[in-house]
């Protein structure tokens, strides 16, 4: 289990001591990250450094008081003196329509209302937590706003609605000159604050999902064979749902059947509401010995499907916005070439380890998938841009917790 270094420095820790943060994040551990970080170990259940842990982190050098909400379908509740962490229900459960916006706006309003009785001075919103412009109202009464943007504004390759439209336009303010700084987790949403804002916005900091080289060093190197009786494994990771592509790849492994090819085995690993639907039809097709789902993956076995896995696939749809996609960075760190197209951000810092298609054409990741599983140079290509791209994803200097630091060491609170 890798060590935390939580010392914090006296100079920064005098400087910052009437500090008071709140966090507000999505559906993440973090009473369990909480846990783990206080004994100086990561969190079990994620391969990468956790944003909340990264948070406490932060809180600790600064000498600050840290208040944590986190979305959750379960009630939980931790505090001691110096964090006080809330797992809660959302005030609304819609996916879209007016109850998902009122939601979003209820949302916020929560938020405003732990702002209030802690007493904060600064609140930092990711993605998802609320709509962007509820975070005016806390400018309004002297607090300090920190957006941290880990999803796209807007879908990248689709029309904006009418009720995106009107949330982008509301929320123009914030980015323009309400913040105190703004994080983004990618180059792709840079250009949309950009452009919503026409280049007038507050400074913007970039960070990386952090990790652990120690992990990625105990998954053994792939062994690529172009011998047919030797099967060359594909790796899905991620939320098993529609428009992140699962049914693409089913309907590619059933072709790949119908043509004789049982070479190539699909390794699904994720949970998600279309799990049951996705097993049904597998076995519908009788492809349960070359589609193999296993369902929710802890970080020991994952590295055992990476080690035996051969290519990670990223076949995300347009219909979902994504903002970095983690699955894609964690393929390169474990030296596995990565199929995808340019509806992952991420693509822009690994270009030269990847195999580019075009969103939502399964005939393309067909051929891609064919392509590198008889083409030994173009693997070895592959795998070794995959090694030169490593360095920058471990430096601290890409990190969530330098990026928050940056901005709050740069203001005088």
């Amino acid at each position: 289990m890798s060590v935390i270094n939580i010392n914090s420095s006296p100079e920064i820790s005098k400087k910052y001591k009437n500090l008071r943060i709140l966090y507000a994040v999505g559906p993440e551990s973090v009473i369990e990250a909480y846990h783990s970080w206080s004994l100086g170990q990561d969190s079990p259940s994620q391969v990468s450094i956790t944003f909340s842990s990264q948070f406490y982190e932060v809180c600790r050098e600064l000498n600050a008081k840290g208040f944590v909400i986190a979305q959750s379908e379960e009630e939980e509740l931790f505090q001691d003196e110096q964090f006080f962490i809330k797992r809660q229900r959302p005030p609304l459960k819609a996916k879209s329509g007016f109850l998902y916006h009122w939601g979003q706006v209820l949302s916020g309003l929560n938020l405003l209302g732990y702002a209030l009785k802690f007493r904060v001075n600064i609140i930092i919103a990711d993605s998802g937590t609320t709509h962007w412009f509820v975070l005016s109202l806390f400018k309004i009464l002297g607090i300090n706003i920190i957006p941290s943007l880990h999803c796209l504004l807007w879908h990248k390759y689709l029309p904006q609605r009418l009720g995106e439209k009107i949330v982008l336009a509301l929320s123009k303010n914030l980015f323009k000159s309400q913040s105190l700084g703004i994080l983004v987790a990618s180059e792709d949403i840079r250009k949309q604050i950009f452009q919503l804002t026409g280049d007038k916005n507050q400074a913007i900091c970039h960070f990386f999902p952090s990790y652990r080289q120690t992990y990625f060093s105990t998954i053994d190197k792939p062994q690529f064979r172009t011998n047919s009786n030797h099967p060359f494994r594909v790796l899905f990771a991620g939320r098993i749902e529609a428009d992140k592509g699962v049914f693409d790849l089913l309907e590619i492994a059933a072709t790949f059947a119908k043509e004789g090819r049982n070479n190539i085995i699909f390794d699904i690993c994720g949970s998600g509401s279309k799990l049951d639907i996705l097993q049904t039809k597998v076995e519908a097709l009788n492809l349960t010995s070359n589609f193999i789902c296993h369902g929710y993956c802890d970080k020991e076995k994952m590295q055992k499907i990476y080690s035996q896995s051969h290519v990670v696939i990223v076949p995300t749809r347009t219909e979902f916005i994504e903002g970095f996609n983690r699955v894609v960075l964690e393929a390169i760190l474990a030296g596995r070439p990565v199929i995808t197209s340019s509806v992952c951000p991420a693509l822009d810092y690994v270009r030269d380890a990847v195999i580019e298609v075009p969103p939502n054409d399964v005939q393309s990741y067909a051929d891609s998938l064919t392509e590198i599983s008889q083409n030994i140079h173009l693997y070895k290509q592959k795998q070794q841009a995959c090694i030169d791209l490593q360095t920058q994803f471990y430096s601290q200097s890409n990190t969530w917790k330098t990026a928050i630091k940056s901005i709050i060491q740069g203001h005088r609170i």
